[in-house]
């Protein structure tokens, strides 16, 4: 089965915020506990509406999955991005602030999609989320730890 990723829209933060929450109350039952924890969250409605009309974020669907809100699928993860220009010693990177997935072809797609992203834009690195499975997923393209809570993937020969 194949994914559908797009460019995300700024129609697309309530769905993206209604996906976020249901993963929150998942793993955080106590409401009091996930209103303090979402203060923080690299998702908050900020953070979205920063990073979405620069339009490095996109988002995954799975077709097969039935969407009341979209005909192409249901949500099935998402990357929030944004260049850096003179980073790190590089002239162009992408920052991937934040990446949620649901299945873990998702995750693979979306990484996939971001590196190869940059290579077609002649980024010369691209910077993930050290978070659980992401190294897995960009493990074919030699990932680099960067810093503790991120990895650093070199899209160019150098």
């Amino acid at each position: 089965m194949a994914l559908f990723c797009r460019v995300i829209q700024s129609s697309d933060l309530p769905e993206i915020l209604d996906y976020e929450n249901r993963k929150l109350v998942e793993t955080m039952p106590d409401e009091q506990e996930r209103t303090l924890h979402s203060w923080h969250v690299r998702w908050r409605p900020e953070s979205l509406g920063h990073y979405v009309p620069l339009g490095w974020s996109f988002l995954a669907r799975n077709p097969e999955l039935t969407s009341a809100a979209e005909p192409e699928g249901a949500l099935v993860g998402y990357f929030i991005a944004q260049p850096v220009l003179f980073f790190d010693g590089q002239t162009q990177s992408l920052w991937v602030e934040h990446l949620s997935y649901s299945s873990l072809q998702s995750r693979d797609e979306l990484c996939e999609l971001a590196y190869r992203l940059c290579r077609e834009k002649h980024f010369q690195r691209v910077f993930f989320p050290n978070v659980t499975g992401v190294a897995n997923s960009v493990a074919g393209f030699r990932p680099e730890p960067w810093q503790a809570s991120v990895i650093c993937v070199k899209t160019t020969r150098t």
